[in-house]
């Protein structure tokens, strides 16, 4: 009988889980492979997107609502655990939120590293998906949950790394691929289009008010977003799996709005559109063919 797998997703903020990997981590749930969902910050500094809930009150606790919604986003996805690395959200880039000594941003790298790795040699997962260099698109969370990730993966197998955890109990651990998320620029161009036959903005679009700098820092971002991409190597299809992920989506109440883009986007146009999630293997130690169709292609006895 086969053996049981494990992936191991790193993410920034409750919701990142699910409009990244929400497919891939239902699909392996479903399959009966162990499937661990780390977050690394509470998502404090978030918007609340959702005007009768956008109340000083709700912002003064929006880590413990923004802890609820993830939880309830992966009992939809399947019977995934999930961990907190434990750091606090440092808000968009450019904020005063970067300077919060107590902030992700903020956080020692090694350090943050070393949370990571414990959780790696404490669970061992055959495969770890985490974010490019650029974060996907520039926030400084997701910038660090890609280092912290890609730092991980190299150090939990290093027998030299983190002594104080193998005097633990904790025994080197080498995750045998890593991945990074991924948009198909072709899908994006497909996504954009169907919203603006709806009526509904973008989130690549600049809003009616905005000015010649936001328009230019706007269009600065993209090419940075697009330069940043890996070679797309892998997609997973999901399509069985898309009414659990927007499901999962919308428990997540104070981030993503009735009429977002998100919601403006059916399971139904996902199964036309984005059938797949979409990755690029950034390191395997494990013998593989591109292009891929399975995170676990090379592991699976």
């Amino acid at each position: 009988m086969p053996r049981s797998l494990t992936l191991m997703t790193v993410h920034a903020h409750p919701d990142d889980e699910t409009i990244g990997t929400g497919g891939v981590m239902a699909r392996y749930a479903a399959e009966g492979q162990r499937v661990i969902c780390v977050t690394c910050t509470n998502g404090e500094m978030g918007e609340i997107v959702v005007p009768e809930l956008d109340t000083p009150e709700n912002h003064e606790r929006l880590a413990d609502l923004r802890r609820g919604e993830l939880a309830r986003a992966l009992s939809r996805l399947g019977p995934i655990e999930q961990h907190w690395l434990g750091y606090r959200d440092s808000d968009m880039m450019g904020r005063a939120g970067n300077d919060d000594p107590r902030c992700f941003w903020q956080a020692d790298l090694d350090e943050a590293t070393g949370r990571l790795v414990r959780l790696v040699r404490e669970t061992r997962p055959d495969v770890l998906v985490g974010y490019n260099e650029f974060g996907g698109y520039g926030h400084p969370d997701h910038i660090r949950s890609g280092q912290v990730a890609r730092l991980a993966f190299e150090r939990a197998a290093d027998p030299n790394a983190y002594p104080e955890q193998l005097r633990d109990g904790l025994d080197p651990w080498r995750a045998g691929k890593l991945y990074e998320t991924v948009i198909d620029l072709a899908r994006r161009v497909e996504i954009q289009k169907l919203l603006e036959e709806r009526g509904v903005r973008s989130w690549w679009e600049g809003g009616e008010d905005e000015t010649e700098e936001e328009r230019l820092a706007r269009e600065e971002l993209l090419e940075r977003m697009t330069q940043a991409r890996g070679p797309l190597t892998t997609r997973v299809d999901v399509v069985p799996w898309l009414e659990a992920k927007y499901a999962a989506l919308q428990e997540h109440v104070t981030q993503i709005a009735p009429d977002s883009p998100f919601m403006a986007l059916t399971p139904e146009d996902s199964r036309q559109i984005q059938p797949t999630e979409d990755f690029t293997l950034r390191v395997s130690h494990v013998g593989v063919h591109i292009p891929e169709d399975d995170l676990f292609a090379g592991l699976r006895e």
